[in-house]
Parts: structure tokens; C-alpha cells; sequence
């Protein structure tokens, strides 16, 4: 059996992220830009939310699950390059909790981890995997599966938005996955540019507030930050706002369903 024209995108695209990671890799271990890390956790995502629509399919689940794992793993170091990064703009790089040495002994620790190597591993055998799948049949219906389960997706948020104890630490996991999910599978979200929009507009509200919670929380572990509490505080209350703001906009987005 020849698989079909959306099976057959879904194997382009990983083999396309598949290259990404071992480039990442590769720039990560030589330490050659600071973007590599980044990179390495953007295509992560993208490929988690290529596969959270078709989990149960073979050979999905064991694939998302490693970049779970590598996103875990690399999450730390990329929170204190985005720390870095504030401090930097504070006037304050003195205070940076990592020296570029400790930073690179970081990148080289992920691109000789055991969790990406397992990664590359299940990504060197999916093609094969995915194509048998394809030949025995296990791949049909696999448009309606993922139109259901993007839909699945959005019910969800739009009871988080309305519950009235709403966790926004929820909310924002629920809005990222939305909305990586749509641009992911443009065709099957049915969300437009304008839902799109207030999804990223409330992504990136939210983010910042989860920024400055954390670097509130570290402030107080830490004697080197307190200089920072004050205005980390100030700029947690405005983004609060912001975040509270962009939430009631998504509203007209997505209704409860009747």
C-alpha cells in the first residue's frame, strides 16, 4: 500500500527535524553561536506537536516521549540563558549565574547526552517504521484522528479560560499546545489568522509573567539577584495584567461548545 499524501508529509517533516537536531548538535558540542540551544528546543517542539495528534500510531509514542525527555533536560540551561538575557538588558551581566566556560561545558553536556543519542536512534528507525505502518494499514484515517484531537485540544482550553479558580500555568501549557498544534496542521485546526494572533499575543503575555515568577523565586534564593526583586516584581504585576488581558480576548476564539 503507497501512503498517503498527509503520511507522506508528516515523514518529510521529521526527517526535515531529524537534520535540524543533528545540526543543533553539532553547533552545541563546537559551541559555535549562543542560538543553538534554542534552536535545538524549537525543533524539539516542533516535533512533539507533529506527534501529539497521532499518538497510538506506531512507533509515535516512544518518539515524543524522547523529546520530552531532551526538553527536560535541556530546560534548565536554556532558563538561565533567557536569565542572562534579562540581566544583560538590566545593565546587570555581572550577576549572570553561569561564566561562558560553565555555559559551554552546559551545550556539551546535551550533545553528548544519552537522551539525544536515544533520540537520534528512534528518529534513524522511524522512516522504516513508519512506512511499514503505511504498507499494513495502521495509518488509516489518520486526517479524522487529528482533526479530532486538535479539536479535543481547543474544547479544553475553552473550559480553562472560564473556569473561574483558572491555573494560568495551565492555561499557558493548554494555549502553547493550541497553538503549536494549528500551526502545525493549518489545515485541520480550523482556527484563522485573527485566533492565531490572539493565541500568540496570549502565549507570549503569559511567558513573560512565567519569567518574571521565576526570576522573583530565584531572587529570593539568591543574595546576587535581590537588586533585581524590585523591579522583577513591578514587572510581574504588569505582565500579570497583560496575561489576564489577552485571556479575555480569546474568548470570541473559543466558545464552550453546547
Amino acid at each position: 500500500m503507497c501512503m498517503s499524501s498527509l503520511a507522506e508529509q508528516i515523514l518529510a517533516r521529521v526527517l526535515a527535524l531529524q537534520v535540524r537536531l543533528y545540526a543543533c548538535q553539532a553547533r552545541l558540542a563546537a559551541v559555535t553561536d549562543a542560538e543553538a540551544l534554542h534552536d535545538l528546543r524549537i525543533a524539539l517542539r516542533q516535533l512533539r506537536s507533529l506527534l501529539r495528534p497521532l499518538r497510538g500510531l506506531p512507533s509515535v509514542d516512544a518518539l515524543e516521549q524522547g523529546a520530552a525527555v531532551l526538553g527536560r533536560l535541556s530546560g534548565p540551561l536554556r532558563d538561565r540563558e533567557v536569565l542572562i538575557g534579562e540581566l544583560q538588558r538590566l545593565g546587570l551581566p555581572h550577576l549572570a549565574p553561569l561564566d561562558a566556560a560553565q555555559h559551554a561545558a552546559g551545550y556539551a553536556a546535551i550533545a553528548s547526552s544519552r537522551e539525544l543519542a536515544e533520540l537520534l536512534l528512534l528518529l534513524d528507525a522511524w522512516p522504516t517504521n513508519w512506512r511499514q505502518a503505511a504498507a499494513q494499514g495502521q495509518l488509516r484515517g489518520m486526517d479524522k484522528r487529528i482533526r479530532r484531537r486538535l479539536r479535543r485540544q481547543q474544547r479544553h482550553l475553552a473550559a480553562a479560560l472560564r473556569d473561574p479558580a483558572h491555573d494560568r500555568h495551565r492555561l499557558r501549557l493548554l494555549i502553547k499546545r493550541v497553538r503549536y498544534a494549528a500551526e502545525t496542521y493549518p489545515a485541520h485546526g480550523g482556527l484563522g489568522k485573527a485566533a492565531y494572533a490572539r493565541l500568540k499575543r496570549a502565549q507570549s503575555e503569559l511567558g513573560d509573567w512565567h519569567d518574571h515568577l521565576q526570576w522573583l523565586a530565584q531572587s529570593e534564593a539568591s543574595e546576587a539577584l535581590k537588586p533585581c526583586s524590585g523591579h522583577w516584581l513591578q514587572a510581574q504585576a504588569m505582565a500579570e495584567r497583560r496575561a489576564d488581558e489577552a485571556l479575555l480576548a480569546l474568548y470570541v476564539d473559543f466558545p464552550v461548545e453546547r
